[in-house]
């Protein structure tokens, strides 16, 4: 069983930042996959980036130049710095891990976090 708690959101204006942290737990090892997620009412949750087995990080188009990922510490740990914060990018910020497959990618996410809240306003 893995374990995933985030932290760091909050409320902001627009043009602000925060940065999230997500730490798994459990049994967990290096070549999981962690990822951040982004949900809102009404609409598909959406990956917003992750961390392979390789320890190489992918960010979705979306949020790019706006949005970083790196590493923690240690590798059950994923932090997401977001900058230049926009209203549409409210939601509720979800950690999660899968296993990571030997072609670099990742099986589905089936450990999910409680989530974080992220409200932007105007």
């Amino acid at each position: 069983q893995v374990q995933l708690v985030e932290s760091g959101g909050g409320s902001v204006q627009a043009g602000g930042s925060l940065r999230l942290s997500c730490v798994a737990s459990g049994h967990i090892y290096s070549g999981y996959c962690i990822g951040w997620f982004r949900q809102t009412p009404g609409k598909e949750r959406r990956w917003v980036a992750s961390i392979d087995r390789d320890r190489r990080i992918s960010v979705a188009d979306f949020v790019k130049g706006r949005f970083t990922a790196a590493k923690g510490k240690a590798n059950n740990i994923l932090d997401l710095q977001m900058n230049n914060l926009q209203p549409e990018d409210s939601g509720q910020y979800l950690c999660a891990a899968a296993a990571g497959r030997w072609d670099g990618g990742c099986n589905e996410y089936i450990y999910w976090g409680q989530g974080t809240q992220v409200t932007v306003s105007s």
